[in-house]
């Protein structure tokens, strides 16, 4: 996609303290303007620096977390089962969640599908049939546990299969991330060792490809940038999250995290806020005016 319109320390490199702090008390405006809850995190891979708010409490990973199951398949693929990427995966209409565009079509119940195509459509789309038969390759939510934990993030957590992980209410912390940890593994599946270089290409190819970001993230990007995402909405408390790659026109890709929920169960998704949160996180980076 092209936009129209956390590491160690590097002190050389940082944005001046009062940029910092203007940008900090508009994130904190437009949360009290939004009349909820902003988790966000930034990192930006050249220089090592990081911006967030609210970085570390926990929020829903909703379909966010299908990006990273489809690194963990990759990984599978590459060290424990060469075959599988090409291997037919099956399913029967039983199986079919909601929101199931590609792996609910009969043709696709009735000769399966590989997880190349998978991990495809549950990126691209976020079709849930296609997640769980992908989380039944890797031991279901528990293995999605057990990937986080191998990529060093001692907070991300799946209990339950689509769509049933969507069922949250505020203080829960099941099927729950903080902004942070979710940017750090990003970053390790996308930039960093956790998969190897043509793996790595692969599944930012399908981030680049996602249809459901374009009012989130990647709107709030400045002019030139280009970006790869994976969206997450929950249906209740207002949910909703996206997680993205960014590279600028130049320079080190920035990774970003947002994640927003409001007190009430029926309130409304607001993608805008996602929008201006990105915008604000770039800023903070030193990376836009």
């Amino acid at each position: 996609m092209l936009a129209g319109g956390a590491g160690g320390p590097q002190a050389a490199v940082a944005a001046p303290a009062g940029r910092e702090d203007g940008v900090r008390a508009e994130l904190r405006r437009l949360e009290a303007s939004y009349q909820g809850r902003i988790g966000a995190f930034a990192i930006d891979t050249g220089t090592g620096k990081t911006f967030g708010h609210r970085a570390g409490e926990r929020f829903p990973s909703n379909s966010t977390f299908k990006a990273v199951l489809c690194g963990a398949i990759l990984d599978k693929a590459r060290t424990e089962d060469p075959g599988l990427m090409k291997r037919v995966l099956r399913w029967t209409k039983k199986d079919v969640v909601d929101h199931s565009p590609v792996s609910g079509l009969p043709e696709n119940i009735r000769n399966g599908m590989t997880p190349d195509r998978l991990c495809h459509a549950t990126i691209t789309q976020s079709d849930n049939t296609a997640a769980n038969v992908l989380l039944k390759q890797i031991g279901g939510p528990a293995g999605m546990t057990r990937y986080y934990r191998s990529l060093g993030d001692r907070f991300g957590r799946l209990d339950r299969w689509e769509t049933e992980l969507n069922d949250w209410k505020p203080g829960e912390r099941r099927d729950t991330i903080t902004p942070a940890s979710m940017a750090r593994d990003l970053k390790k599946i996308t930039v960093g060792d956790a998969l190897v270089a043509a793996d790595r290409k692969r599944l930012t190819d399908w981030m680049r490809a996602t249809e459901t970001g374009k009012e989130r993230i990647f709107a709030g990007l400045p002019k030139g940038w280009t970006a790869g995402d994976k969206t997450g909405t929950g249906g209740v408390y207002g949910t909703a999250s996206d997680i993205a790659i960014a590279w600028p026109p130049s320079g080190a890709p920035v990774i970003i995290a947002v994640y927003i929920q409001r007190p009430s169960a029926d309130a409304e998704v607001d993608n805008g806020v996602i929008a201006r949160t990105a915008s604000l996180l770039v800023r903070g980076l030193g990376k836009a005016s």
